[in-house]
C-alpha cells in the first residue's frame, strides 16, 4: 500500500503553523477584536494567551515524538481512553481546521469587493440576512478549487505555496509596522480598554483558541517529515509558530490603534485599511494591506486545508469514516479522496456567505480547546516524570480554562443558541458516521 510522500522540513512546519493561525482576522474582524477588548485589552488577550498555550504547544512536541500519527488527538486520547473519547476528540479538531476553510472561502469574496464594489453585484438569496453575491460566491469556489489541485498533486506543492506566502506577508506586516509608527500618535490608544480591564482581556482571551489554532497543526503531517528530520524539531516549529503568531496579533493590534483614533473605527468593515485610509489620507496604504491580507488568506486557508484533509484521512484509515477517505494516491502520495473530501465540505459551507463569519470564531475556538485539553489529559496518565506532569497539568488548566469560557454562561460571551446548534448538527453528524462504520483501534 502507498504511504505518504516525506518532504517536509522545519521551515515547512513552521509555515504551516504559523499559516494555519494567521489568516485575514486582522483585517476582517479587527473591529470585533477591538469592540471586545479596546487596544490594550485586546493587546493583552493575545500575549497572554500565546503565554498561556506554551505548556500546551510543549506537550503536543512530546506527543509527535513518541506518536508521528496523523490523527493526532484521536491517536493521543486513544492512549488511555474508550475509542469512542478518541473518535470524538480528533472530530472536535477536525471541525476546528475544516471550518476555517469556508470562513476563508467567504473571506476572499469580501476581501475582494472591497478593491473592486462591483462584485457586490447579482444577488443570488440572503442567509441570516446577509447577501450573497454571484461574483464573491465564483471567486470563493475559484480559490478552493486551485487549493485543492494544490493539495492533490503533491505535499511538496503545497508547502513550496505555503512557504511564499507565508514570508511575503512577514515582509509586508513589517512595512505596515514602519507606517504606523511614522504616522500614528499615542493618543489614539486612548481608552485603552473598553470595558473594565478584566472583562476587556477575558472577552479577547476567548476568541484566542480560535486565532491560534494552528501551532498544533504540525502533527498532523507527522508522518510527511523528511526522513532526516529530528523529532525535536516538531517542538521548535511549534514554538517558533505561538510566539510569532501571538506577536503578530498583538502588533497588528497596536499599528491600528496607534494609526487612527478605534473607538470612530467600530462597527465598520475592514477596519485596518480604513484606519490607514484615514491616517494618510491615501488609497495606497490601503492597498498594501489588501495585498497582505490575500496573502494571509491564502496561508491560512492551505494550511488548514492540510491539517483538516489529513485529519479526514487518518479517520478513514481506520475505517471509522468511510474507508475510501484513507486512500493514498498511486503517483503524487497525497491523501487525495480526503483532499475531495475537504474540498466539497469547504464548498458547501461556502454557499452560507458572510453569516458564517463571525459564529465560526465562537466555535472554533472551543473546539480547539476541547481537543488541547484532551491532548493534555491524555499525556498527563501516560507520562510518569514529574517535571513533564507539572508542566502537563499547566496545559490542562490553561485549554480548560478556555474551554469552560466558552460554554459556561455565567461568563461574558459564551456560545449562543445558534452556536450551540452548529455544534449540535456537527457532533450528530459525526455519531452517524460513528453508527455506520465499525471503528479501528487508534
Amino acid at each position: 500500500m502507498a504511504t505518504l510522500a516525506r518532504k517536509l522540513r522545519l521551515s515547512d512546519y513552521f509555515a504551516l503553523s504559523f499559516g494555519t493561525m494567521v489568516g485575514v482576522g486582522w483585517l476582517v474582524v479587527m473591529d470585533d477584536w477591538l469592540g471586545r477588548g479596546g487596544p490594550l485589552g485586546a493587546m493583552l488577550g493575545f500575549a497572554i494567551g500565546g503565554i498561556l498555550l506554551l505548556p500546551v504547544g510543549y506537550i503536543y512536541g512530546q506527543w509527535v515524538q513518541r506518536l508521528p500519527d496523523a490523527a493526532g488527538e484521536a491517536a493521543y486520547t486513544a492512549q488511555v481512553f474508550p475509542p469512542i473519547v478518541s473518535y470524538f476528540t480528533g472530530w472536535m479538531m477536525l471541525l476546528a481546521y475544516f471550518i476555517v476553510c469556508p470562513w476563508e472561502a467567504v473571506a476572499v469574496g469580501k476581501l475582494a469587493a472591497y478593491i473592486f464594489p462591483s462584485l457586490n453585484s447579482y444577488e443570488l438569496y440572503r442567509v441570516a440576512g446577509q447577501p450573497v453575491f454571484l461574483p464573491r460566491l465564483l471567486l470563493g469556489i475559484a480559490l478552493t478549487l486551485f487549493l485543492a489541485l494544490l493539495n492533490y498533486r503533491g505535499i511538496r506543492l503545497s508547502a513550496s505555496f505555503q512557504n511564499w506566502t507565508t514570508a511575503a506577508m512577514l515582509l509586508l506586516f513589517a512595512a505596515l509596522l514602519g507606517i504606523s509608527a511614522a504616522y500614528g500618535a499615542p493618543a489614539n490608544f486612548h481608552p485603552g480598554f473598553n470595558a473594565s480591564p478584566w472583562i476587556s482581556i477575558v472577552l479577547t482571551i476567548q476568541i484566542v483558541p480560535y486565532f491560534m489554532t494552528g501551532f498544533e497543526s504540525a502533527p498532523k503531517v507527522a508522518e510527511e517529515a523528511h526522513l532526516d528530520f529530528p523529532p525535536t524539531g516538531f517542538f521548535r516549529a511549534i514554538a517558533l509558530a505561538l510566539f510569532v503568531g501571538a506577536g503578530f496579533y498583538v502588533l497588528a493590534v497596536a499599528a491600528v490603534a496607534y494609526v487612527a483614533p478605534w473607538q470612530g473605527l467600530l462597527g465598520k468593515h475592514f477596519v485596518t485599511a480604513i484606519a490607514f485610509e484615514q491616517a494618510l489620507g491615501a488609497r495606497w496604504p490601503v492597498r498594501l494591506i489588501l495585498i497582505m491580507a490575500m496573502f494571509g488568506l491564502f496561508q491560512c486557508f492551505n494550511g488548514n486545508f492540510v491539517a483538516s484533509s489529513r485529519l479526514l484521512f487518518a479517520y478513514g484509515r481506520r475505517r471509522t469514516i468511510p474507508p475510501q477517505f484513507g486512500e493514498v494516491h498511486e503517483k503524487f502520495l497525497t491523501p487525495s479522496v480526503a483532499v475531495l473530501g475537504i474540498t466539497a465540505g469547504t464548498l458547501t459551507g461556502l454557499l452560507l456567505g458572510d453569516a458564517l463569519l463571525v459564529p465560526v470564531t465562537e466555535v472554533g475556538s472551543m473546539a480547539s480547546a476541547l481537543g488541547w485539553l484532551a491532548a493534555c489529559v491524555s499525556f498527563w496518565l501516560v507520562e510518569k516524570r514529574i517535571s513533564l506532569r507539572v508542566v502537563t497539568g499547566l496545559g490542562i488548566a490553561v485549554s480548560l480554562l478556555l474551554f469552560l469560557m466558552k460554554v459556561l454562561p455565567i461568563v461574558p460571551g459564551h456560545f449562543s443558541r445558534w452556536e450551540w446548534i452548529a455544534l449540535g448538527i456537527w457532533l450528530v453528524l459525526g455519531a452517524l458516521l460513528h453508527r455506520r462504520f465499525r471503528p479501528a483501534a487508534l
